[in-house]
Protein backbone atom coordinates (compact mmCIF):
# COMPACT_ATOMS: atom_id res chain seq x y z
CA UNK A 1 0.00 0.00 0.00
CA UNK A 2 1.36 3.48 -0.80
CA UNK A 3 2.40 5.44 2.32
CA UNK A 4 -0.60 7.10 3.96
CA UNK A 5 -0.77 10.83 3.53
CA UNK A 6 -1.05 12.73 6.78
CA UNK A 7 -3.16 15.50 5.28
CA UNK A 8 -5.64 15.71 2.47
CA UNK A 9 -5.65 18.21 -0.37
CA UNK A 10 -7.34 21.51 0.31
CA UNK A 11 -10.10 22.97 -1.80
CA UNK A 12 -9.04 25.60 -4.29
CA UNK A 13 -10.47 29.06 -3.64
CA UNK A 14 -10.73 29.77 -7.35
CA UNK A 15 -10.83 27.64 -10.46
CA UNK A 16 -7.39 28.77 -11.57
CA UNK A 17 -5.54 28.67 -8.26
CA UNK A 18 -2.86 26.01 -8.01
CA UNK A 19 -4.12 24.94 -4.56
CA UNK A 20 -6.63 22.17 -4.01
CA UNK A 21 -4.45 19.63 -5.77
CA UNK A 22 -6.12 16.42 -6.74
CA UNK A 23 -3.32 14.50 -5.03
CA UNK A 24 0.37 14.86 -4.36
CA UNK A 25 2.37 15.42 -7.58
CA UNK A 26 3.57 12.12 -9.06
CA UNK A 27 7.18 11.07 -8.75
CA UNK A 28 8.62 10.72 -12.21
CA UNK A 29 12.27 9.95 -11.59
CA UNK A 30 11.80 6.36 -12.72
CA UNK A 31 13.29 5.05 -9.47
CA UNK A 32 10.44 5.16 -6.97
CA UNK A 33 8.85 1.77 -6.41
CA UNK A 34 5.11 1.87 -7.00
CA UNK A 35 3.20 -0.33 -4.60
CA UNK A 36 -0.31 -1.57 -5.27
CA UNK A 37 -3.15 -0.10 -3.19
CA UNK A 38 -4.11 -2.35 -0.32
CA UNK A 39 -6.35 -5.33 -0.94
CA UNK A 40 -5.81 -6.89 2.50
CA UNK A 41 -7.11 -6.44 6.02
CA UNK A 42 -5.89 -3.59 8.15
CA UNK A 43 -5.29 -3.93 11.89
CA UNK A 44 -8.41 -4.93 13.74
CA UNK A 45 -8.43 -1.67 15.67
CA UNK A 46 -8.70 0.27 12.41
CA UNK A 47 -11.75 -1.57 11.13
CA UNK A 48 -13.80 -2.58 14.15
CA UNK A 49 -17.50 -2.15 13.29
CA UNK A 50 -19.14 0.85 14.83
CA UNK A 51 -22.47 0.73 16.58
CA UNK A 52 -25.18 1.69 14.15
CA UNK A 53 -26.98 4.77 15.43
CA UNK A 54 -24.96 5.04 18.65
CA UNK A 55 -21.92 6.91 17.34
CA UNK A 56 -21.51 10.54 18.31
CA UNK A 57 -19.97 13.25 16.18
CA UNK A 58 -16.71 14.77 17.34
CA UNK A 59 -18.28 18.18 16.65
CA UNK A 60 -20.58 17.93 19.66
CA UNK A 61 -23.79 16.25 20.66
CA UNK A 62 -24.92 15.47 17.12
CA UNK A 63 -25.45 11.81 16.31
CA UNK A 64 -23.18 10.70 13.50
CA UNK A 65 -24.81 8.89 10.57
CA UNK A 66 -24.79 5.11 10.41
CA UNK A 67 -22.81 3.37 7.71
CA UNK A 68 -26.07 2.60 5.90
CA UNK A 69 -27.03 6.29 5.91
CA UNK A 70 -23.62 7.29 4.58
CA UNK A 71 -23.82 4.76 1.75
CA UNK A 72 -27.35 5.83 0.87
CA UNK A 73 -26.41 9.50 0.72
CA UNK A 74 -23.13 9.05 -1.17
CA UNK A 75 -24.90 7.03 -3.87
CA UNK A 76 -27.70 9.59 -4.23
CA UNK A 77 -27.85 12.50 -6.67
CA UNK A 78 -27.82 14.86 -3.69
CA UNK A 79 -24.21 13.88 -2.99
CA UNK A 80 -23.01 15.23 -6.33
CA UNK A 81 -23.26 18.88 -5.30
CA UNK A 82 -20.86 18.12 -2.46
CA UNK A 83 -18.41 15.89 -4.34
CA UNK A 84 -18.22 17.45 -7.80
CA UNK A 85 -18.04 20.92 -9.37
CA UNK A 86 -21.45 22.05 -10.62
CA UNK A 87 -20.18 22.31 -14.21
CA UNK A 88 -19.37 18.61 -14.16
CA UNK A 89 -22.91 17.52 -13.29
CA UNK A 90 -25.16 20.11 -14.94
CA UNK A 91 -25.41 18.49 -18.40
CA UNK A 92 -26.11 14.76 -18.50
CA UNK A 93 -25.45 14.68 -22.27
CA UNK A 94 -21.75 15.39 -21.76
CA UNK A 95 -19.16 12.76 -20.91
CA UNK A 96 -17.86 13.84 -17.53
CA UNK A 97 -15.67 12.39 -14.81
CA UNK A 98 -18.45 12.71 -12.24
CA UNK A 99 -21.41 11.22 -14.12
CA UNK A 100 -20.21 8.98 -16.95
CA UNK A 101 -19.14 5.33 -16.80
CA UNK A 102 -15.90 5.94 -18.70
CA UNK A 103 -14.01 3.25 -20.61
CA UNK A 104 -10.53 2.20 -19.35
CA UNK A 105 -8.71 4.44 -21.85
CA UNK A 106 -10.75 7.45 -20.72
CA UNK A 107 -10.00 6.55 -17.11
CA UNK A 108 -6.26 6.37 -17.80
CA UNK A 109 -6.33 9.64 -19.73
CA UNK A 110 -8.25 11.26 -16.86
CA UNK A 111 -5.80 9.90 -14.29
CA UNK A 112 -2.90 11.45 -16.20
CA UNK A 113 -4.65 14.83 -16.18
CA UNK A 114 -5.57 14.60 -12.51
CA UNK A 115 -2.06 13.61 -11.47
CA UNK A 116 -0.81 17.05 -12.50
CA UNK A 117 -0.49 19.61 -9.66
CA UNK A 118 -3.76 21.39 -10.44
CA UNK A 119 -6.99 22.02 -8.57
CA UNK A 120 -9.85 19.51 -8.51
CA UNK A 121 -12.05 21.85 -10.54
CA UNK A 122 -9.43 22.53 -13.18
CA UNK A 123 -8.90 18.79 -13.53
CA UNK A 124 -12.61 18.15 -14.01
CA UNK A 125 -12.81 20.92 -16.61
CA UNK A 126 -9.84 19.60 -18.55
CA UNK A 127 -11.30 16.08 -18.63
CA UNK A 128 -14.67 17.40 -19.73
CA UNK A 129 -13.01 19.33 -22.56
CA UNK A 130 -10.94 16.47 -23.98
CA UNK A 131 -13.70 13.84 -23.77
CA UNK A 132 -16.31 15.87 -25.66
CA UNK A 133 -16.55 17.59 -29.04
CA UNK A 134 -14.77 18.96 -30.93
CA UNK A 135 -11.99 16.80 -29.45
CA UNK A 136 -13.58 13.54 -28.25
CA UNK A 137 -10.39 11.77 -27.17
CA UNK A 138 -12.45 8.67 -26.29
CA UNK A 139 -9.87 6.14 -27.44
CA UNK A 140 -6.12 6.00 -27.86
CA UNK A 141 -6.65 5.89 -31.63
CA UNK A 142 -8.84 9.00 -31.67
CA UNK A 143 -6.31 10.83 -29.54
CA UNK A 144 -3.36 9.83 -31.73
CA UNK A 145 -5.25 10.67 -34.92
CA UNK A 146 -6.05 14.15 -33.59
CA UNK A 147 -2.34 14.98 -33.61
CA UNK A 148 -0.17 17.17 -31.43
CA UNK A 149 -1.71 20.49 -32.49
CA UNK A 150 -5.25 19.44 -31.59
CA UNK A 151 -4.09 17.83 -28.35
CA UNK A 152 -2.43 21.10 -27.42
CA UNK A 153 -5.48 23.16 -28.43
CA UNK A 154 -7.74 21.00 -26.25
CA UNK A 155 -5.72 21.88 -23.16
CA UNK A 156 -5.74 25.57 -24.09
CA UNK A 157 -9.51 25.47 -24.50
CA UNK A 158 -9.77 23.86 -21.07
CA UNK A 159 -7.94 26.90 -19.62
CA UNK A 160 -5.95 24.64 -17.36
CA UNK A 161 -2.38 24.83 -16.09
CA UNK A 162 0.67 22.90 -17.34
CA UNK A 163 -0.89 22.82 -20.82
CA UNK A 164 2.23 22.01 -22.82
CA UNK A 165 3.45 19.20 -20.56
CA UNK A 166 0.00 17.67 -20.27
CA UNK A 167 -0.63 17.81 -24.02
CA UNK A 168 2.68 16.06 -24.71
CA UNK A 169 1.92 13.45 -22.08
CA UNK A 170 -1.51 12.76 -23.57
CA UNK A 171 -0.01 12.29 -27.03
CA UNK A 172 2.70 10.02 -25.68
CA UNK A 173 0.14 8.01 -23.74
CA UNK A 174 -1.89 7.31 -26.88
CA UNK A 175 1.24 6.22 -28.76
CA UNK A 176 2.31 3.80 -26.03
CA UNK A 177 -1.11 2.21 -25.68
CA UNK A 178 -1.41 1.63 -29.43
CA UNK A 179 2.20 0.47 -29.85
CA UNK A 180 2.37 -1.88 -26.86
CA UNK A 181 -1.16 -2.83 -25.85
CA UNK A 182 -3.39 -2.78 -28.94
CA UNK A 183 -4.99 -6.14 -29.75
CA UNK A 184 -7.33 -7.60 -32.33
CA UNK A 185 -10.20 -7.17 -29.89
CA UNK A 186 -9.15 -3.62 -29.01
CA UNK A 187 -7.41 -2.05 -32.00
CA UNK A 188 -8.58 1.45 -31.01
CA UNK A 189 -7.19 1.22 -27.49
CA UNK A 190 -10.40 1.64 -25.51
CA UNK A 191 -10.44 -1.34 -23.15
CA UNK A 192 -6.66 -1.64 -22.66
CA UNK A 193 -7.08 -5.40 -23.01
CA UNK A 194 -3.41 -5.75 -23.84
CA UNK A 195 -2.51 -4.64 -20.32
CA UNK A 196 -4.54 -7.59 -18.98
CA UNK A 197 -2.88 -9.99 -21.39
CA UNK A 198 0.64 -8.95 -20.45
CA UNK A 199 -0.14 -8.69 -16.75
CA UNK A 200 -1.87 -12.05 -16.50
CA UNK A 201 -4.92 -10.42 -14.90
CA UNK A 202 -2.84 -9.62 -11.80
CA UNK A 203 -3.19 -6.08 -10.50
CA UNK A 204 0.38 -5.81 -9.25
CA UNK A 205 1.74 -6.85 -12.64
CA UNK A 206 -0.64 -4.55 -14.52
CA UNK A 207 0.48 -1.68 -12.31
CA UNK A 208 4.17 -2.41 -12.93
CA UNK A 209 3.62 -2.69 -16.68
CA UNK A 210 1.85 0.67 -16.89
CA UNK A 211 4.46 2.35 -14.68
CA UNK A 212 7.37 1.07 -16.75
CA UNK A 213 5.70 1.76 -20.11
CA UNK A 214 4.24 5.23 -19.68
CA UNK A 215 6.61 8.14 -19.19
CA UNK A 216 5.72 10.43 -16.31
CA UNK A 217 3.00 8.29 -14.77
CA UNK A 218 3.71 7.71 -11.10
CA UNK A 219 1.99 6.60 -7.94
CA UNK A 220 -0.65 9.33 -7.94
CA UNK A 221 -1.88 8.67 -11.47
CA UNK A 222 -1.85 4.90 -11.10
CA UNK A 223 -3.73 5.04 -7.80
CA UNK A 224 -6.40 7.22 -9.39
CA UNK A 225 -6.66 4.89 -12.39
CA UNK A 226 -6.95 1.66 -10.40
CA UNK A 227 -9.41 3.24 -7.97
CA UNK A 228 -11.74 4.06 -10.84
CA UNK A 229 -11.22 1.13 -13.21
CA UNK A 230 -11.70 -1.69 -10.70
CA UNK A 231 -15.41 -2.10 -11.42
CA UNK A 232 -14.41 -3.08 -14.98
CA UNK A 233 -11.21 -4.93 -14.02
CA UNK A 234 -11.96 -7.63 -11.42
CA UNK A 235 -8.20 -8.17 -11.07
CA UNK A 236 -7.99 -4.79 -9.32
CA UNK A 237 -11.04 -5.28 -7.08
CA UNK A 238 -11.37 -4.48 -4.27
CA UNK A 239 -8.65 -1.95 -3.52
CA UNK A 240 -8.34 1.26 -1.54
CA UNK A 241 -5.34 3.57 -1.91
CA UNK A 242 -4.01 5.74 0.91
CA UNK A 243 -5.66 8.97 -0.27
CA UNK A 244 -9.07 7.33 -0.50
CA UNK A 245 -8.67 5.59 2.86
CA UNK A 246 -8.11 8.98 4.48
CA UNK A 247 -11.29 10.38 2.91
CA UNK A 248 -13.30 7.33 4.03
CA UNK A 249 -11.94 7.75 7.56
CA UNK A 250 -13.05 11.38 7.69
CA UNK A 251 -16.57 10.37 6.68
CA UNK A 252 -16.68 7.52 9.20
CA UNK A 253 -16.69 4.63 6.71
CA UNK A 254 -14.54 1.46 6.77
CA UNK A 255 -11.14 1.91 5.17
CA UNK A 256 -10.40 -1.77 4.58
CA UNK A 257 -11.50 -3.02 1.12
CA UNK A 258 -13.05 -6.24 2.44
CA UNK A 259 -15.04 -4.41 5.11
CA UNK A 260 -16.40 -1.94 2.57
CA UNK A 261 -17.37 -4.77 0.22
CA UNK A 262 -19.26 -6.47 3.05
CA UNK A 263 -21.00 -3.22 3.94
CA UNK A 264 -22.24 -2.79 0.37
CA UNK A 265 -23.34 -6.42 0.28
CA UNK A 266 -25.27 -6.02 3.56
CA UNK A 267 -27.09 -2.96 2.18
CA UNK A 268 -27.50 -4.19 -1.39
CA UNK A 269 -31.29 -4.43 -1.22
CA UNK A 270 -31.46 -0.65 -0.91
CA UNK A 271 -28.40 0.14 -3.04
CA UNK A 272 -29.56 -1.85 -6.08
CA UNK A 273 -32.43 0.62 -6.53
CA UNK A 274 -29.83 3.17 -7.62
CA UNK A 275 -29.18 3.31 -11.37
CA UNK A 276 -25.77 1.68 -11.73
CA UNK A 277 -23.70 0.78 -14.78
CA UNK A 278 -22.75 -2.87 -15.19
CA UNK A 279 -23.56 -5.96 -17.23
CA UNK A 280 -24.68 -8.03 -14.24
CA UNK A 281 -25.30 -7.72 -10.52
CA UNK A 282 -21.71 -8.45 -9.52
CA UNK A 283 -20.40 -5.71 -11.80
CA UNK A 284 -23.04 -3.29 -10.50
CA UNK A 285 -21.84 -4.03 -6.95
CA UNK A 286 -18.31 -3.19 -8.04
CA UNK A 287 -19.61 -0.01 -9.66
CA UNK A 288 -21.33 0.98 -6.40
CA UNK A 289 -18.06 0.36 -4.55
CA UNK A 290 -16.17 2.65 -6.94
CA UNK A 291 -18.83 5.36 -6.69
CA UNK A 292 -18.55 5.35 -2.89
CA UNK A 293 -14.76 5.71 -3.13
CA UNK A 294 -14.93 8.42 -5.76
CA UNK A 295 -17.56 10.50 -3.99
CA UNK A 296 -15.70 10.18 -0.70
CA UNK A 297 -12.53 11.55 -2.31
CA UNK A 298 -14.46 14.24 -4.20
CA UNK A 299 -16.23 15.36 -1.04
CA UNK A 300 -12.87 15.67 0.69
CA UNK A 301 -11.27 17.60 -2.18
CA UNK A 302 -14.24 19.97 -2.35
CA UNK A 303 -13.99 20.59 1.40
CA UNK A 304 -17.46 19.25 2.14
CA UNK A 305 -16.89 16.38 4.59
CA UNK A 306 -18.89 18.01 7.39
CA UNK A 307 -21.78 18.91 5.07
CA UNK A 308 -22.03 15.33 3.80
CA UNK A 309 -21.89 13.84 7.30
CA UNK A 310 -24.67 16.18 8.42
CA UNK A 311 -26.80 15.44 5.34
CA UNK A 312 -26.30 11.68 5.67
CA UNK A 313 -27.45 11.78 9.29
CA UNK A 314 -30.83 13.04 8.06
CA UNK A 315 -31.37 10.16 5.61
CA UNK A 316 -34.34 7.99 6.56
CA UNK A 317 -33.28 4.63 7.94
Amino acid sequence: MPPKKGTSAKKSKTDDAPGGKVDDPPKTDGVTEIKAPTKSKKRKADTAPESQGARKSARGAKSAPTHAQLLSFLLSEDALKHSSPEDDTSDSKLRTYSLTALNPWEELLSAVILSRPISHRLGMRAIRTVLNGPYSFNSAKATQTAGAEKQHQALWDARTQHKDKTAKQIGGLADVILDKFASTSDNEGKSLAGVHDKGGDEMEEELKILKSSIKGVGETGLNIFFRRVQWQWPSAYPNVDGKTADSLRKLGLPQDPSDLVELIKANWKAIKKVELAGADEEQRKRRAYVMVLERAVGTDLEGNIEAVVDAAAKVSA
